[in-house]
């Protein structure tokens, strides 16, 4: 790798004569003390050293065709990330690092700023503003780091007007899916809203995309394309090339609250269990018996070959939590304008709710999150078996429990330690209801009928088995 002529990177070479590429911050951490420099440095090359290798590996990694983490890193075993500390702050060092990250010779520019956002989430948040306690946070404290989090990374900001839509969506999706939800960003880019999403491919690129283009059109020259993502999910589905603005949330828990937190609108695309995590994270918060008042809209669509889908989804919504479930969602099928208009009349409602209770505009602090949503989950063999599922819970925790099986299914198929734990111990198991779990059976057996569940081409060994009992 030659080095390049601008100040923002060069080559260096250690004692051990290895060459490494040297990259200064862009965006973030330019500007550091002595000690918060030395403390970076020192949590970089420690306990973090790995988890902060693997989220700076996707980023570099941009437009790779893969959804595993566990190839990701197998096929980049020789790279190399050192912290370096100098008088400014630090730099970072790599080795081996992929091409593609560069142009003849200099980092691309995106890349070198998303690159410095993983060290100031993964590292500098950790150990220098939390102290290692962000992995304990429930309740108000998860929702403080929460924002603390989204506002260090300049996410959050006064004064600008509710304009944020949140799309979600699944990266293994059809073609005619994917340029669906460019237009829909285009329609929403058309009416001045920016875009935020999980950050990957599919669904979560298509509307940023689209949203592009709506901007250029109207001539918004400061369009906002916000990527949250977790460490566990951002090697298999490193940002796309659109993400202007990333964050790397702790856990999926904390990532799915922010989601909720920093939205005007939601938007859903069609996608695996994935979105049907996201899906029922989110119904699972509207039906607190606290959140009744909340607004916060949400629209399930897609192109007229996705009827099918978002009937099936909806037939399994209502009758696991009831037919009012219904009334958190509407489903507009192959409407692209009609979405955006209906976006745009949920945004402006969710501003005239904020204004009536002088709530801050780019944090939605009125909703209440359970703090069984907000304990981090970790799916394993014996946390994914005692899970329970039965009628007769509350709704909102039944749906919490089903949002963590769908996140177990989500670390099995694409989690370095989910997948490893699958091909140690065979299949997670899913107990529950024979009733509500022949329903659940039906909804992941179509989901991987219909290719959601892998990138196109890719054969797919299902990583769960639902077991059904009788009702206790």
């Amino acid at each position: 790798m030659r080095a390049a002529d601008s100040s923002c990177i060069s080559v260096i070479m250690e004692r051990d004569q290895e060459f490494f590429v040297e990259v200064m911050p862009e965006g973030s951490l330019e500007v550091l003390s002595r000690k918060e420099a030395e403390l970076l440095q020192h949590a970089g090359a420690g306990g973090l050293q790995p988890l902060l290798r693997r989220c700076a590996l996707a980023v570099l990694n941009w437009g790779s065709e893969t959804d595993s983490a566990k190839e990701v890193l197998e096929s980049f075993r020789d790279f190399e990330l050192r912290i370096l500390q100098q008088n400014h702050g630090v730099t970072l060092g790599l080795k081996n690092a992929p091409a593609s990250a560069f142009v003849d010779g200099e980092m691309v520019r995106g890349i070198r700023e998303l690159l410095f956002a993983v060290l100031r989430d993964i590292v500098f948040i950790h150990e220098v503003r939390t102290h290692g306690r962000s992995s304990e946070a429930v309740g108000a404290d998860a929702t403080e780091l929460v924002f603390d989090m989204l506002r260090n990374a300049n996410v959050l900001r006064y004064g600008l007007e509710p304009d944020i839509v949140v799309c979600w969506g699944g990266h293994a999706i059809s073609r005619e899916e994917y340029d669906y939800t460019k237009v829909v960003g285009y329609e929403l880019g058309l009416r001045g809203l920016n875009v935020c999403t999980g950050c990957g491919p599919g669904a979560m690129k298509g509307p940023m995309k689209g949203a592009t283009i709506g901007h250029s059109k109207q001539r918004i020259s400061n369009g906002r394309y916000i990527g949250l993502t977790e460490p566990g999910i951002i090697a298999a589905e490193p940002p796309n090339p659109i993400v202007s603005e990333l964050v790397v949330l702790p856990d999926m828990e904390k990532r799915l609250e922010a989601f909720v937190r920093i939205a005007h609108s939601i938007v859903v695309f069609p996608g695996g269990v994935g979105t049907l995590e996201e899906i029922l994270y989110l119904l699972g918060i509207f039906l607190h018996p606290d959140n009744q008042d909340v607004p916060l809209p949400l629209i399930l669509t897609g192109p007229a070959s996705s009827a099918d889908y978002f009937a099936m989804v909806d037939e399994f919504i209502v009758a696991v939590f009831g037919e009012s479930a219904r009334d958190h969602y509407r489903i507009i099928i192959d409407q692209p304008v009609e979405v955006a208009r209906q976006v745009r009349a949920g945004v402006e409602t969710v501003h005239a709710y904020r204004n009536s209770i002088r709530d801050a505009w780019f944090f939605n602090w009125q909703l209440r999150v359970p703090e069984d949503f907000q304990r981090p989950f970790t799916a394993t063999h014996a946390s994914m078996a005692n899970l329970r599922i039965q009628p007769d819970m509350p709704v909102h925790e039944l749906a919490a429990n089903l949002r963590r099986a769908f996140s177990g299914i989500v670390a099995g198929n694409i989690r370095e330690e989910g997948i490893q734990a699958i091909e140690d111990q065979g299949p997670f198991e899913i107990h529950g209801d024979s009733g509500l779990m022949a329903r659940l059976d039906k909804l992941l057996a179509t989901c991987v009928a219909e290719g959601r569940m892998r990138l196109p081409g890719k054969p797919y060994e299902p990583c769960y088995r639902v077991v059904q009992h009788p009702q206790m």
